[in-house]
């Protein structure tokens, strides 16, 4: 708690309408906004009520915290990157960050069953490895091999999980509940969002040919291509609309885990608001400075 209150009391000595007065002003406080986001982000999965967990957490609740975990260690690359004005990476990095936190939000919503569902979903790759080294052995006799089949089967155990166990993650055809990640998605968020924020940047990670022309390539004159050898500058609309969906799974965990929450919600509701600020100072002043 006062880690993230050493946080929040820094933003008492900021004017922040002055901050927020120029596109120039506007990156220095965002530079420091999302960091101070993904800070905070770090430190409430490290937040632990003793009473419910005295050690540790178990598969099921484990399973969520990864992701928790994995949302902000990626944010924290974004913000690494938006520092450097590199939009190209940033194109690499923001989808797995919305990817994990819907997936979070739906496991938080849901029963223990579906928590498990996913955690079996997992093994998909893993458990045609072991089919695999069942019927040939060849690789499976190399160092490499027996590491890698151990590494699986030590995991498997450890979930009291047997090649006979994946029977109803087969039939969904290894969906979490059956379900693309579309259908989670339209069960959480307007669905219209789907394209935008996730449709889109998929094609950075599959390197389309419209990924290319924003990217990587210049358009002459007489309609030709050149190379286009620097990295695409950022502005806040590359991380203000991430925010709309990091946050909640957040707040969620710390209702699963049985924390006290008036603290933290209204500190969402901070974070929330600052946000939100940001993305319409963005829209004005930007068509100001660009009439």
């Amino acid at each position: 708690m006062e880690e993230i209150q050493n946080i929040i009391d820094q933003y008492k000595e900021i004017d922040i309408s002055l901050a927020l007065s120029s596109l120039d002003r506007m990156k220095d406080f965002s530079n420091n906004f999302y960091g101070d986001v993904a800070d905070i982000y770090d430190a409430i999965t490290r937040i632990i009520n003793i009473d419910r967990n005295p050690t540790g957490y178990n598969f099921n609740d484990a399973a969520i915290l990864g992701l928790l975990i994995r949302v902000w260690k990626i944010l924290k690359e974004v913000v690494y990157y938006y520092k450097e004005n590199k939009g190209d990476i940033i194109s690499l990095l923001d989808r797995q960050i919305l990817e994990s936190a819907v997936i979070a939000k739906y496991l938080l919503l849901n029963g223990d069953n579906v928590v498990e569902d996913y955690r079996k979903c997992s093994y998909k790759d893993r458990l045609n490895i072991i089919v695999d080294s069942q019927r040939s052995s060849g690789f499976f006799k190399t160092p490499a091999g027996v590491r890698l089949k151990k590494s699986i089967l030590e995991k498997m155990n450890a979930e009291e999980l047997t090649v006979a166990s994946f029977s109803e993650q087969k039939k969904n055809k290894w969906k979490l509940s059956g379900k693309s990640f579309y259908q989670i998605f339209k069960e959480l968020f307007r669905e219209d969002m789907y394209k935008y924020l996730y449709g889109i940047p998929s094609e950075s990670i599959h390197g389309s040919w419209n990924e290319s022309m924003d990217f990587n390539l210049i358009r002459n004159k007489d309609g030709t291509f050149s190379t286009y050898p620097h990295y695409q500058s950022v502005d806040m609309r590359f991380i203000t609309p991430l925010l709309r969906f990091t946050n909640e799974p957040y707040i969620l965990w710390l209702k699963r885990i049985d924390v006290d929450l008036d603290y933290f919600e209204n500190l969402f509701k901070w974070i929330n608001s600052v946000n939100m600020r940001l993305f319409d100072s963005f829209e004005q002043v930007y068509a100001k400075q660009n009439t």
